[in-house]
C-alpha cells in the first residue's frame, strides 16, 4: 500500500471526505466503503486524523500528492515548517495550539515509518500550516480598525486557500518565507519583542508589545507599493516605498476626548483651497461667541453659514439664524471658513473619503509642531510640511491651484493607501522598546486578548 492509498483511508476514516475512494472518485451506491474503510485505518494502528472537509477535498483535487513528506523523512519546507510553528511564540502565538508536540512524534516517525505513519503527517502538517497562517496574518480584533477601502484588510484566507497558494507555488520553501513575512511595523515589533524578552523585560512590557503587535497586524503583509502610516500614539507620519520609510514627519490629531480613530483608506486625490467645514461642537461655541459679541464674528473668521449639508446650499445672512437655539445644541448649524488666510485646512487636504470626515491636511498654525503633546485636535490628522507630503504623493511633482478658486480636486496620479494606527509600545533605537502613555484608553482591550490567549496556553 503506497503513502497516497493510506492517505486517502485517514481521509475517509476522519470523516473529512466520505466520498472519497481509492480511486479519487465516488463509490458507487451499491459499495459500502466505511466498513473496509475502518478496517484498513485499525490494520494501520493509527486513530483517524480529522483534517475537516476543505483539507480533504484539496487533497483529493490533487491526487492525494503531499507536500511535506517522503518515506525517508521531511522534505527541507516539512522541515522548515516544522520550525516556523515551533517559533509561533514570537508572534504572541501558541505552538500546542497547532499540535507542536503531535507534530514533532509524527514527524520523527515519518523516516523508515509505514505508509499510515507518513500520510499522517502529512495531514498534520497540512492542518497546522493552514491554521498557523491564517491566525498569523488575520488580527484578533476585526473591528478595531475601520476600513475605508475594504481591499486593505489583510486577507481572509480558508485553510485550503492557504494550501492552494502553497502547492502552485514554484518553491515552496520559497513559499514558506512569505508566508511568514508580515509588513515592516509587524517585523520591527517581533524584533522588540525578542530583544526584550532576551534582556529579562518584565511581563507587563511584553503584554504591551503583543497587544501592539495586534495592532499592527491590522495592516495587510504587503501595504502597498507605496504607502504612508500615521501612529497617533507618536503623533508622527512616515512615507514608505516597499520596506524601507524614506521620509517622517510630525502630525496633529485628535484629542482625547475626540480621539482620531483607527482606520485605513486610499488617498485618492487632493483638494487645494479647501472650506473649513466646521464641526458641529465647534458651531455652537461659535454661536455663543456670536450671542456675546454680535454678528461681526461671522465676518471677522470669513465663516459662511450654510442652509443644509448638500452639495449645493444656500448662503444665509447672519439675521437668519436663532444663534440661541445653535448655542444650546437645540438646532444644528453647517458653518464652513472660506479658504485662504488662516483658514483651518491650510492650502491642501489629503482626501480618502470616508463616512467619518477624516482625513488629513495642512495647517495654518505651524507652532504647534512644536508641542510634545500633539493631540490637539478634532479627529482629523494635520501634517507639518503639506507640500512635502504633496510632492512624495505626486512623485516630485509640484501641484499648484489654478487661481484663487475654492476646493479644486486634484487625482494623484495612482491612489496612495495611508494606515492609521495607535502604537502604545514602539521599538527603540539601538534595540528594546519605547513605551508610551494610553492616551487614548485603547489597551485595555487589546491586552485582554493578549491575556486570553495566555489563558489557554495554560489551560
Amino acid at each position: 500500500m503506497t503513502g497516497m492509498d493510506v492517505l486517502r483511508i485517514l481521509l475517509i476514516a476522519g470523516g473529512a471526505a466520505m466520498a472519497v475512494s481509492c480511486g479519487g472518485e465516488a463509490p458507487p451506491k451499491r459499495e459500502a466503503p466505511a466498513r473496509p474503510v475502518a478496517k484498513a485505518a485499525a490494520a494501520a494502528a493509527l486513530p483517524a486524523v480529522d483534517v475537516g472537509a476543505e483539507i480533504a477535498s484539496f487533497y483529493k483535487e490533487r491526487g492525494f500528492k503531499p507536500l511535506w513528506v517522503r518515506r525517508s523523512g521531511l522534505t527541507p519546507a516539512g522541515e522548515r515548517l516544522l520550525e516556523m510553528i515551533g517559533r509561533a511564540g514570537e508572534d504572541g502565538l501558541d505552538p500546542s495550539k497547532y499540535g507542536l508536540p503531535l507534530l514533532r512524534s509524527a514527524a520523527g516517525a515519518v523516516a523508515g515509518g509505514d505508509a499510515a505513519t507518513v500520510a499522517k503527517a502529512e495531514l498534520l502538517l497540512s492542518r497546522a500550516f493552514a491554521d498557523y497562517v491564517r491566525d498569523l496574518h488575520q488580527p484578533a480584533n476585526e473591528k478595531a480598525v475601520f476600513f475605508v477601502d475594504e481591499e486593505l484588510a489583510p486577507a481572509r484566507t480558508s485553510r485550503r486557500e492557504v494550501l492552494e497558494a502553497a502547492a502552485a507555488a514554484p518553491s515552496l520553501e520559497r513559499h514558506l518565507e512569505q508566508a511568514g513575512q508580515m509588513n515592516p511595523l509587524y517585523e520591527a515589533l517581533r524584533t522588540a519583542l525578542a530583544q526584550y524578552r532576551s534582556s529579562g523585560g518584565d511581563p507587563a512590557g511584553e503584554r504591551l508589545l503583543l497587544a501592539n503587535m495586534e495592532r499592527a497586524r491590522s495592516i495587510p503583509a504587503n501595504p502597498g507599493r507605496r504607502y504612508v502610516i500615521v501612529d497617533t500614539a507618536g503623533a508622527r507620519l512616515w512615507m514608505v516605498e516597499g520596506r524601507k520609510v524614506v521620509d517622517s514627519m510630525k502630525v496633529i490629531v485628535g484629542k482625547p476626548d475626540m480621539a482620531t480613530p483607527e482606520m485605513a483608506g486610499l488617498i485618492r486625490y487632493l483638494t487645494l483651497n479647501p472650506y473649513w467645514n466646521m464641526p458641529p461642537d465647534l458651531a455652537r461655541e461659535r454661536a455663543k461667541k456670536v450671542l456675546k459679541r454680535g454678528p461681526g464674528v461671522v465676518a471677522a473668521e470669513r465663516l459662511q453659514i450654510l442652509s443644509d449639508w448638500s452639495d449645493r446650499p444656500r448662503v444665509l445672512n447672519a439675521s437668519q439664524v436663532n444663534w440661541r437655539a445653535v448655542a444650546s445644541g437645540a438646532q444644528p448649524l453647517r458653518m464652513r471658513q472660506l479658504p485662504g488666510g488662516d483658514n483651518m485646512m491650510g492650502n491642501v487636504k489629503f482626501m480618502l473619503p470616508n463616512r467619518l470626515g477624516i482625513y488629513l491636511h495642512d495647517t495654518p498654525n505651524k507652532a504647534n509642531f512644536q508641542l510634545l503633546e500633539r493631540r490637539l485636535s478634532s479627529g482629523c490628522v494635520r501634517v507639518e510640511d503639506a507640500q512635502r507630503l504633496s510632492r512624495w504623493l505626486f512623485g516630485g511633482k509640484v501641484v499648484r491651484p489654478s487661481g484663487p478658486a475654492p476646493e479644486q480636486n486634484v487625482d494623484l496620479p495612482e491612489p496612495v493607501p495611508v494606515y492609521i494606527t495607535y502604537l502604545t509600545a514602539v521599538p527603540k533605537a539601538g534595540g528594546g522598546a519605547l513605551f508610551r502613555p494610553d492616551v487614548y484608553r485603547r489597551d485595555a482591550r487589546m491586552l485582554a486578548m493578549v491575556d486570553d490567549r495566555a489563558r489557554q496556553r495554560r489551560a
